[in-house]
């Protein structure tokens, strides 16, 4: 029996791919031990549990940015840390670890190395966050998402996902997604999201445009977020809903997709052939327009800046591409050559690899 610790956590760009990860796991030999390590204020505090694995706590410590009494306590807080997670390795008997970034991933790669446990690092953005750049200078191997990740001897394996997305026949399902959202199967479908708090962007310029859209033939399956909820009353070609808890379903029913640009949320769209017009958050470092930017390279999606993603911006983009049947054709497949369903079965080779070792 092979006992994995799985670290990471803090969002659900951590928590979502370290969880696909695990369920790979439990499925392949389910009398392996898959643990997980993360912090008690991230999303992992509930959704570790609720998955069914054992959550083993770390303290959060933030890496200091700037000289402060933080930054003046965070070496003991740091020794602290490591001290908890070398702690969880010898108790659990830990034979390898795999990073996702986050605050649970620094001490778990140092803990493992103290412990002479191998590990593996799991980038899922195109620029990766400071733990996994420390991590993957001692990693047994290191996985990235997106080509051109810059991290240390990195190879692309591509995003672990859920595992209603990796079986997802859009095609079978169809009609069943059209019923449950209350569209027509027969005609096409465009899906507009910006995540569980919605988008303000997207909802204001849907707001002004959503009608130009149903003009020109089409559906749209609009979720506005829980926060953000849109002006425009619903109607029958419109349909709005605060919140999509069946993304299979909406993606089994969309032709193309108009969202932000999160990582999860590019490789999701590309491993399932859909077209995208993807409108990167403009706020932090700039992460979500690299997500972005191997699907526009490779022709499966385009980029239009927050800031210009009006009213008048759908009508003049993205109504004539509805209208461009050769165009999104081409989008479909330039899709299927960019996105892979693997993610996880690939993360797996690599713990086999580094126990290998």
């Amino acid at each position: 029996m092979t006992t994995y610790l799985l670290a990471g956590g803090g969002t659900a760009g951590h928590v979502n791919p370290l969880l696909a990860v695990a369920d790979a796991l439990r499925e392949r030999r389910p009398d392996d031990s898959v643990l997980v390590l993360g912090t008690r204020e991230g999303l992992e505090s509930r959704l570790v549990p609720e998955r069914g694995y054992e959550l083993l706590v770390v303290d959060k410590v933030p890496f200091p940015r700037r000289p402060n009494a933080a930054a003046a306590r965070f070496p003991v807080r740091w020794l602290r840390a490591v001290g908890q997670v070398r702690a969880h390795i010898r108790r659990h008997g830990v034979d390898v670890v795999a990073g996702f970034g986050g605050y649970a991933a620094a001490p778990a790669y140092v803990a493992a190395k103290r412990e002479r446990v191998p590990y593996i690092v799991h980038e899922a953005n195109a620029r990766p966050g400071l733990a996994n750049v420390l991590g993957a200078r001692g990693a047994a191997a290191t996985g990235i998402v997106f080509p051109g990740t810059p991290l240390r001897g990195a190879r692309v394996v591509g995003m672990p996902l859920r595992r209603e997305i990796v079986g997802l026949d859009r095609q079978a399902r169809r009609a069943e997604a059209a019923a449950a959202f209350g569209l027509d199967p027969a005609r096409p479908v465009v899906l507009v999201f910006g995540g569980s708090l919605g988008a303000r962007r997207l909802n204001e310029a849907l707001a002004g445009s959503w009608q130009d859209l149903v003009a020109a033939g089409w559906q749209v399956l609009h979720a506005t977020g829980e926060r953000n909820e849109t002006a425009a009353p619903a109607a029958s070609d419109y349909r709005v809903v605060p919140y999509l808890d069946r993304m299979d379903l909406a993606f089994a029913v969309a032709d193309l997709v108009v969202s932000r640009s999160g990582a999860a949320t590019v490789s999701e769209v590309s491993a399932l052939g859909i077209p995208a017009v993807y409108v990167p958050y403009a706020v932090g470092n700039g992460e979500q327009a690299l997500n972005a930017a191997d699907a526009v390279r490779a022709g499966a999606a385009r980029i239009v800046p927050d800031a210009e993603f009006t009213a008048e911006r759908v009508r003049s983009e993205i109504v004539p591409l509805l209208g461009d049947a050769s165009a999104l054709d081409e989008m479909r497949r330039a899709a299927a050559g960019v996105g892979t369903r693997a993610g996880a079965a690939n993360v797996v080779a690599m713990l086999d690899e580094a126990l290998a070792r």
